[in-house]
This record gives structure tokens, C-alpha cells and sequence, in this order.
């Protein structure tokens, strides 16, 4: 290898300097939209709240209205985290909001645990481009996915209170993170961390009690549910999911239900794998895939979870055929390249994704995968 081929990737593997190209690319596109006016997805998070502590529900079709079809889909709970930056000047609020969010995902990603601490600055790297995607439209998934990682950073450092409250801080904003209480399982003491689990979900969903009161609080909670089932929407707007492919949305439940069933299955047939840090490494990427790939409204800003999932995979895997190497290439340019504007033409973007749904099928095969790896310790 050249000297300067060296240097190239010297540069590329220094942490500090990932982080710098990631906050860089990050704030820069915060600036773009702030100044675009383009900034929906904090608008809604601010007005919401801002109504929440009026005593205004955002769970309503006047809403909805007023945002241009845009469903507020997150709980109370959401409401009452989110205040600080509700309240601030909006430029201030949207820096500090992506400038938290992308040093906390890309500290999380420093932090794994084990041999993939070695690779942190090549995962970092990978998903840089996603996360800036995220990041352009303010997005909670970001929060979602380094919640699931220093959950899973906090329970390998024997952290397990702080790690299941996490666990319960995702799950009682926006539900995904709830599946992680499944690792416990590989970890000791698994009665007491579920005590902790609904000592800490039961607090979390009463913190909203300050505003609403204990007669509100269960109405809220209603409206928030209705808004839930109202904003389900499959067939267009969120073509991102397992059932976009056509012939599969009116088995959604089914498959749902099976492929999780299926999941826990596997997941206590391996019990003699618990201790094995690649095996709960495995076992956390395949549910963030699940999370993503079989829920009801993905959109591809949220692959920033399957994908981290996936990135933690793929360096535990004994070996890399060919195979590999080329899926891994193909939801790289699926899910980085053809979203972004400014490299590919939007026309392309929705032929590709949209309507010919290759990013779901990419990424259906590399989860795949990612579960008969993980059966057969490969």
C-alpha cells in the first residue's frame, strides 16, 4: 500500500477525526433546514409540546390539519423530556438537539464493548451518511438507536438500574426500545432487572401527572393510543417495512406475531450462548432489524437503528464471503447514497425505493442473514 493510501486511511480511521467529518456534515445540514424553513419534524416535536403544557392535546384531527397530515405520534412522556428544548429560540433548540443527538450516538458507538470498540471509527464512518440524513430531518430515531446501544453498553459494564431505565425512557416515548428487555435474559439477576423495569416504566408514565393531573392522565394516554391507530399507513407513505412487498400487507399481524415468536424461540434454544459477548451482540442486531423491517410505519430515516444493528453484526462474523461483501455494499448505497438529494435525483430515489421497494428487499436478506449467522455461529 502507497504512503498516501496510508494516510487516506489513517485519516478515515481516526476517531476524532470521524466525529469531526459527522458534526461537520450534521450541523451543516441543520443550518440547511432551519434556514429552508424546512424543519417539520421540530416543529412538531416544539408545537406539541408547547400545547401539552397549555393543556391542549396534539393527539387530534386539527392537528393533524394544521401540521399538513401530520400525525403527533409520541406519548406525554415525550412531551415532558423534550420541554427544554421547546421553550428555546427554534435555531438554538434545532442546533442543540442534533448537535446532542449525533455526539451521543457517535460516544455510544466509541463505547462498545469488546473487539468492536476496534472497529467503532469504521461503523462510525458507515453510518455517518444515514445519521446526517436523519439529522436533516430532526428525527427521534437517532435517540432510539444510541438509546439500544448504551443500554446494551451499560448492561455489559454490570450498570443493569441504568441500563433498564433506557430501556423504559425509548419504550414509553415511542415503543421500539421495549424489545431490548429481552437481553436480560443474558445477564444475571434477570427477576430483579425486570423490578427495575416496571419500577421505572410505572414512573416514567406518571411523570406527565404535573401537567395533566391523576384524573387526566389515563384520557391523555387514550388519545395518545387513538392517535397511534389512526397513523398507521402502509401502503404509501411509509414504504420502507416487510409489508410494503406486495401480498403481505393483510398478513401483517400474522407475520408480526410469528416471526417474533419464532424469534424468542431461537433466542432461548441458544440459551447456551447467554454468555457469549458476539451471541448478545447478534441477538441485539437482529432485533433492531425486527423492530424496523416489521413495524407499521418506517420510514428510511429510521434504518439508522437496523443498520447500526447490522454494522455490530457484520464485525462479529467469523468470515465475509462474497455474498456479504456485496449486500453490504448494496444497502450501503440503498439506504446512504440514493436518499440523499444532492447525490442522486429524487426521481431515482422514489423509482428505486419506493416503488420498486429495493431497500426493503436488501435489507430483508441481510437480516435474514443476520439470523441463520447467528443460528449457525458463523
Amino acid at each position: 500500500m502507497s504512503n498516501n493510501a496510508n494516510k487516506f486511511k489513517l485519516f478515515f480511521t481516526n476517531p476524532r477525526n470521524v466525529y469531526l467529518i459527522g458534526l461537520v456534515l450534521g450541523m451543516a445540514a441543520t443550518c440547511i433546514e432551519l434556514a429552508r424553513g424546512r424543519a417539520e419534524n421540530l416543529v412538531d416535536f416544539r408545537h406539541a409540546t408547547q400545547l401539552f403544557w397549555q393543556h391542549i392535546s396534539a393527539y387530534t384531527q386539527e392537528y393533524v390539519e394544521i401540521h399538513h397530515g401530520r400525525f403527533f405520534i409520541y406519548s406525554p412522556v415525550f412531551n415532558v423530556l423534550f420541554t427544554p428544548f421547546a421553550f428555546l429560540p427554534r435555531w438554538i433548540s434545532g442546533l442543540l438537539w442534533n448537535f446532542m443527538n449525533y455526539t451521543l450516538l457517535f460516544l455510544a458507538i466509541r463505547n462498545l464493548p469488546g473487539h468492536l470498540k476496534d472497529r467503532s471509527s469504521q461503523i462510525a464512518l458507515y453510518l455517518t451518511l444515514i445519521i446526517v440524513e436523519s439529522l436533516f430531518c430532526f428525527q427521534y430515531n437517532v435517540v432510539v438507536c444510541y438509546i439500544f446501544l448504551w443500554a446494551f453498553i451499560l448492561l455489559e459494564k454490570d450498570k443493569p438500574f441504568w441500563a433498564v431505565l433506557l430501556i423504559m425512557i425509548s419504550a414509553t416515548t415511542k415503543i421500539y426500545g421495549i424489545v431490548e428487555i429481552g437481553l436480560l435474559f443474558c445477564y444475571p439477576k434477570i427477576w430483579r432487572n425486570l423490578g427495575y423495569a416496571v419500577l421505572c416504566g410505572l414512573g416514567l408514565l406518571l411523570l406527565p401527572v404535573m401537567q395533566t393531573g391523576i384524573d387526566g392522565l389515563i384520557p391523555w394516554y387514550m388519545d395518545w393510543f387513538n392517535a397511534l391507530g389512526s397513523h398507521h399507513d402502509t401502503t404509501g407513505t411509509y414504504p420502507s417495512i416487510v409489508f410494503a412487498i406486495p401480498g403481505i400487507l393483510p398478513y401483517m399481524r400474522i407475520f408480526q406475531a410469528s416471526v417474533m415468536i419464532l424469534l424468542i424461540a431461537m433466542f432461548f434454544a441458544l440459551k447456551n450462548r447467554w454468555n457469549e459477548l458476539d451471541f448478545r451482540v447478534q441477538a441485539l442486531g437482529v432485533l433492531m432489524g425486527y423492530i424496523i423491517l416489521f413495524s407499521e410505519a418506517s420510514e428510511p430515516h429510521t434504518y439508522v437503528i437496523a443498520l447500526s444493528g447490522y454494522m455490530m453484526c457484520w464485525y462479529t462474523w467469523k468470515r465475509h464471503t462474497l455474498f456479504d461483501t456485496i449486500m453490504f455494499w448494496i444497502v450501503f448505497v440503498l439506504f446512504s447514497i440514493i436518499p440523499t438529494d444532492v447525490l442522486c435525483p429524487a426521481r431515482i430515489h422514489r423509482l428505486i425505493n419506493n416503488t420498486l421497494f429495493f431497500n426493503v428487499y436488501s435489507y430483508t436478506i441481510v437480516w435474514i442473514t443476520m439470523i441463520w449467522r447467528t443460528i449457525k455461529n458463523k
